[in-house]
């Protein structure tokens, strides 16, 4: 599923950038628990909100995209 796929790359993102998902949620200003449905895959992040991710963990929107290989 698409959604598994943004989520299980934004989560890697931001352990890689070292924020807890309190601090990335705080920093992107969308509440935790749509932080963490967004990471399990059940929410598709908008591209308002992957744009907000991307400027704040430092990647492109490319790098957080899943790879069209991604199992």
């Amino acid at each position: 599923m698409e959604t598994d796929k943004w989520g299980r790359r934004i989560r890697a993102f931001r352990k890689l950038k070292g924020y807890t998902q309190e601090g990335l949620a705080k920093d992107i200003a969308i509440s935790v628990s749509v932080l963490g449905e967004i990471e399990r895959g059940t929410r598709l992040p908008s591209e308002d909100i992957l744009l907000t991710i991307s400027n704040v963990l430092g990647v492109t929107i490319e790098e957080l995209a899943p790879s069209e290989d991604e199992d």
